[in-house]
């Protein structure tokens, strides 16, 4: 039995790994996205937790940070499906490997937000006030888009990214910086 798969750090350890401009960009743009994504999780948990929340106001307030949350997220995933996903594809393919794991979570994502922000645009339009059952269930969505991303970042840069560095030839680097400054 073969032990040395991706999984089990056939590409060695990720933070040794000295990668190309393009894949640490991607890794660099990570944090910034943490951070939000960690900022409204925690306001999500603030407001569960006080039974004297205003569940309109921090609907609202939830709709601009991940109004401002999508504005980064959206280029960031564009660099990955339509350039990085698309050249490592040529390699492993697409179907049942780690590019359809990453397409995949990056559709679950997409989908959760999109609810939460059409359903709040609905909320907004009608100017009606939400109950404590409907936050819960928007609430659930943004909880689905923590949970899948923050794993779905784990899983780019400890195994998809190393694979990236490795099997990517030095033109398909220039390819993916090009391709990548067209994206903004």
């Amino acid at each position: 039995m073969n032990f040395n798969t991706p999984c089990s750090g056939a590409f060695g350890d990720p933070k040794e790994i000295n990668y190309s401009a393009p894949l640490k960009q991607l890794i660099d743009e990570h944090p910034s996205l943490l951070a939000k994504m960690a900022e409204f999780n925690q306001m999500i948990e603030t407001y569960e937790e006080d039974d004297t929340t205003n569940w309109t106001k921090s609907v609202y307030e939830l709709h601009d940070k991940i109004t401002s949350f999508i504005t980064e997220l959206e280029p960031h995933s564009n660099r990955e499906e339509d350039v990085l996903f698309e050249m490592m594809v040529k390699y492993i393919g697409r179907e049942g490997g780690p590019i359809a794991v990453m397409e995949y979570e990056h559709s679950t994502a997409k989908l959760n937000l999109k609810e939460f922000m059409d359903k709040v645009s609905v909320i907004k339009e009608e100017n009606k006030e939400v109950s404590k059952e409907e936050a819960f269930s928007l609430f659930h969505h943004l909880k689905i888009v923590y949970m899948t991303l923050t794993d779905h970042f784990m899983k780019e840069e400890n195994i998809l990214f190393p694979m990236a560095e490795q099997m990517l030839s030095d033109e398909e680097k220039q390819e993916l910086i090009i391709q990548f400054e067209k994206i903004k």
